[in-house]
């Protein structure tokens, strides 16, 4: 297995560059009708770099993409990077207003989108919030027609000049690791987005990583499910598949029978996502239609994996090697499993600090706590943020001189050196006295046979300040919320045991698979009825 060092290239257009010339001929993508080999793919991303800079795109400006998986999502974001601007990413389940915030604070002087994504007209939905985004002076419509203020792909593709392209040339030769390269704002299933600064340096090692943790290689075959507007999709997808020469294939929306045929089809041997896309091939029913012999990589993070979903991916499924992983926005992937992990390891752990990184865990008052004591995570490492955009008081809230990242999740080292994460800071709650941990509650209740998801929260309650509710998705076994509530008596301690339970079809999800619990304390308040003990 080939590893690679983060100080490898001092920028992505450089690490594009290598691309270009190890793997020129290779095929890099395939979207569709779309194949671009590794020189076809960097070229066109230096191409639409040169658009923009005849576009007036200055080097340090930032450029928006609002769009779903597709060629033209890895093209334009080679092009930001290669004109020496910055990437700011919106979420494709944003409704025009909030997508319109984004714009705003991050200064977006262009953006990339699409005018036909399920139905939907991106840049009518924008225009029609009336919000005024003074610096966008250029729209590009990457998929769909040219509607309103925006110019079609082909026609921002052909203002690139020769002239453009030296331009180009000279601002990827001054790139170092220390230049800004993205700005990824933070999921806000809680509270408000913060823009996540990191720089080429920091980015690169992210992906490179990534690589030496899966094994990702040339010519592997990457089903690329994540959204690129998350740092999962854009940094262990997009940059490792560039950083190793392996092929990207891009998947606009998750759709199981579509991941089943495109696995037997494109011969796929990486699949990562959340424990969700596992669970829905497992339980396919014409799964044993499809050839899926390929696939040797899964990759997957929670706090709350099931065991038995881990056993039956090892079992079921041909995968050679199973990861799960802890990363955030603000870090990377800072801790993992690695081979020889057994399933409960896998299922109940994030695993072992990533090689640079350093772990702590401490109380309130910011002491250092021993192994099987919970605390809060702190991180350090050569992957961890430059800051939060704009705002040096919320970076000092969470950054230390020092360069210790204050994660907000709350976790617990066990004798072996795993980490397991039982929840965040803010969705703790306290029951008559005793600290009570989402996760923990959470893992506990997919112990059952006939829970598939929980999810579970604090609300208030007159006797004890705060009890558990739990959220909880079902497999084919029925069962009543009391029953589950006398389960859980028998399982775990009283203070854990949720007061009520309420069956739902699905869980909130936001598009990169984790539950919106601001939703579930929104549907809990306004509840009439559930199973009170």
């Amino acid at each position: 297995m080939t590893q690679f060092d983060g100080d490898r290239w001092t920028s992505i257009p450089a690490m594009a560059a290598d691309a270009a010339d190890r793997f020129g001929s290779q095929l890099a993508i395939v979207d569709g009708d779309t194949q671009l080999t590794y020189e076809e793919l960097v070229a066109a991303g230096r191409q639409f770099a040169a658009a923009l800079v005849a576009s007036g795109i200055e080097r340090g400006d930032r450029v928006a993409i609002w769009a779903f998986n597709s060629a033209e999502w890895v093209v334009a974001v080679l092009g930001i990077f290669h004109a020496g601007a910055v990437l700011v990413p919106i979420n494709t389940r944003f409704k025009g207003r909030e997508a319109a915030e984004i714009l705003l604070r991050g200064g977006a002087k262009a953006l990339v989108t699409v005018t036909d994504f399920l139905g939907t007209d991106y840049v009518a939905m924008l225009d029609a919030t009336g919000v005024e985004l003074p610096l966008l002076g250029t729209v590009v419509a990457a998929r769909g027609d040219a509607t309103g203020r925006a110019v079609s792909w082909g026609d921002f593709l052909a203002r690139a000049t020769p002239e453009a392209l030296d331009e180009v040339a000279r601002r990827t030769a001054a790139l170092g690791a220390g230049d800004r390269s993205d700005i990824l704002f933070t999921s806000g299933t809680t509270g408000v987005a913060k823009g996540v600064v990191m720089t080429h340096g920091r980015t690169i090692r992210v992906a490179a990583d990534w690589v030496a943790m899966t094994g990702l290689q040339a010519g592997d075959r990457y089903l690329m499910v994540n959204p690129y507007f998350h740092m999962f999709g854009l940094k262990a997808g997009i940059l490792a598949c560039l950083s190793t020469g392996a092929v990207m294939l891009p998947e606009a929306v998750f759709d199981v029978d579509r991941v089943l045929a495109r696995v037997e089809r494109e011969h796929v041997t990486v699949l990562p996502g959340a424990p969700t896309l596992y669970q829905s091939i497992l339980d396919h029913p014409e799964r044993d239609r499809y050839d899926l012999s390929t696939l040797r990589v899964a990759v997957t993070g929670s706090a709350d994996i099931p065991v038995e979903l881990i056993r039956r991916i090892h079992d079921e499924l041909p995968f050679s090697k199973i990861v799960s992983g802890y990363g955030l926005t603000e870090a990377g992937t800072a801790c993992a499993t690695s081979d020889g992990d057994d399933p409960e390891t896998i299922a109940t752990t994030v695993g072992r600090p990533r090689p640079g990184f350093e772990l702590r865990m401490v109380d309130e008052e910011g002491r250092d706590v021993g192994a099987g004591v919970t605390g809060e995570v702190l991180l350090r490492g050569p992957s961890v943020m430059a800051g939060y955009l704009d705002d040096p008081d919320e970076t000092a809230k969470v950054l230390s001189e020092d360069g210790w990242l204050a994660t907000g999740d709350l976790g617990v080292v066990d004798e072996a050196g795993c980490l397991r994460i039982v929840g965040r800071v803010k969705d703790m709650f306290i029951v008559g006295g005793f600290n009570a941990y989402p996760a923990e509650i959470e893992n506990a209740l997919l112990r059952h046979p006939a829970i598939r998801q929980a999810a579970v929260i604090g609300i208030p309650d007159q006797r004890m300040g705060e009890v558990g509710m739990a959220f909880v998705v079902l497999g084919e076994e029925p069962i009543s919320p009391e029953e589950i509530i006398a389960w859980c008596r028998e399982q775990m301690a009283n203070f854990k045991v949720p007061r009520a339970v309420e069956i739902v079809d699905e869980l909130p999800l936001n598009a990169t698979g984790k539950v919106m619990k601001d939703d579930l304390r929104a549907r809990a308040a306004a509840r009439d009825g559930g199973a009170q003990a």
